[in-house]
């Protein structure tokens, strides 16, 4: 089965996303959040045809989901994608879309409010077409995924106390229409080192925090050397790590009693949050048994894990039919170095993928995703689900 975008109708829901401020309020201090774009997604998905259903994990952080109904007796599908934005600073005019060359521009076009624009016109095409499904099609808009995933955590507690039932998942990220079957995940750890303050002239009682973190810092820059010279993974390379805060000292005259490092480790499959702990803590091991004076500290404060699926799998399978349709070709297969929701989805045991439009700008002064490949990523999402759902 094939369907045919309305570009206009698209680009008129996508520029009213653009138009409305959804900056995550977790990272810019008074950002509005996803309260009045559910308002507006909500009208959208409804004027499509879809049952709209709230949900709010967090007050001020709705998600919503359209909801079109299968006859019964097939697997359902969700077309995921998150419309909180991160911060604005450097725009010019990130709330005013404007269409150059093919491209709408403003905060959040490519990440990620042209795919939502997507989704939302293909299950249009499914309601339009009255194509009896047999499982349901779900559109997330969900909140939260520039911080925390709130909104595709809150979906899966959900469908694992039986609220939501949806078998299989595209999360559709910008990635210029090809097929992503795998990405990157990262672990945060702080390490702390301890020293003791004194004055700067008592340099018999002072121990200094800050020159013991930089042993840290070195070994921890050979290990780097190290992580880069691994095979990798066949589509993301090797993993990576890098020192990313780094805090000590009270005064300058003053030994620091204390210094404290904050690393991104990015990892790839097969890589799990215990081997990344693993490696961390053999490290300082080594550097206390060089030195048992040596006080260091650490620990893990967040973690996502890296995705990774096949080509043959159901889902993914189905994606790749419906492109070869739609754009007379079959996608390149991908990885991608960002974290997306997927990880989230398939750990749960949710058969996923991701495919999104051709854009680029995303976090950046300037964004832009291209109307054609929107209109393109709906005519395959509206046939990837007619395909799994039967």
């Amino acid at each position: 089965m094939t369907f045919s975008a309305d570009p206009l109708r698209l680009t008129t829901v996508l520029a009213d996303l653009v138009t409305t401020n959804s900056v995550n309020p977790t990272l810019v201090e008074g950002a509005p959040g996803e309260t009045e774009i559910a308002r507006l997604t909500t009208r959208h998905m409804r004027e499509a045809g879809l049952e709209v259903t709230r949900y709010e994990p967090e007050a001020g952080r709705p998600s919503v989901i359209g909801r079109l109904a299968g006859v019964g007796g097939g697997p359902a599908l969700m077309l995921n994608a998150h419309y909180d934005t991160v911060g604005v600073e450097g725009m010019e005019a990130p709330f005013s879309p404007s269409i150059r060359d093919g491209r709408l521009y403003g905060r959040g076009a490519c990440d990620m409010k042209g795919a939502l624009a997507a989704c939302i016109e293909a299950a249009r095409l499914l309601h339009e077409s009255e194509t009896h499904l047999a499982g349901d099609v779900l559109v997330a808009a969900v909140a939260d995924e520039e911080y925390a995933s709130l909104g595709t955590a809150d979906l899966l507690e959900r469908r694992a106390r039986g609220e939501l039932a949806f078998d299989a998942a595209i999360v559709t990220e910008p990635t210029s229409l090809d097929l992503c079957i795998a990405h990157r995940g990262f672990t945060w750890i702080e390490i702390t080192t301890r020293g003791r303050a004194a004055h700067g002239s008592r340099y018999r009682d002072g121990i200094d925090a800050n020159l013991r973190m930089g042993r840290v810092l070195h070994r921890l820059e050979a290990f780097i050397d190290e992580l880069q010279s691994r095979p990798g993974h066949a589509l993301l390379g090797p993993p990576s790590m890098h020192a990313a805060l780094l805090e000590g000292g009270s005064g300058i005259s003053t030994y620091s009693p204390r210094c404290t490092l904050k690393v991104e480790r990015r990892t790839v499959p097969p890589e799990t949050r215990e081997s990344v702990e693993e490696e961390i803590a053999a490290i300082l091991d080594d550097l206390r048994t060089e030195d048992p004076s040596l006080e260091v500290a650490w620990s893990t404060f967040f973690h996502r894990e890296p995705f990774e699926t096949t080509p043959e799998a159901p889902v993914a399978a189905c994606v790749s039919r419906a492109a070869r349709t739609v754009l007379g070709r079959a996608p390149a297969v991908i990885g991608d170095s960002p974290w997306m929701d997927s990880a989230l989805t398939q750990a749960a045991g949710v058969d996923s993928v991701v495919i999104g439009p051709h854009g680029e700008g995303a976090h950046a002064d300037v964004e832009w995703v291209d109307l054609a490949s929107c209109a393109r990523l709906a005519e395959i999402l509206a046939g990837a689900a007619a395909d799994y759902c039967g």
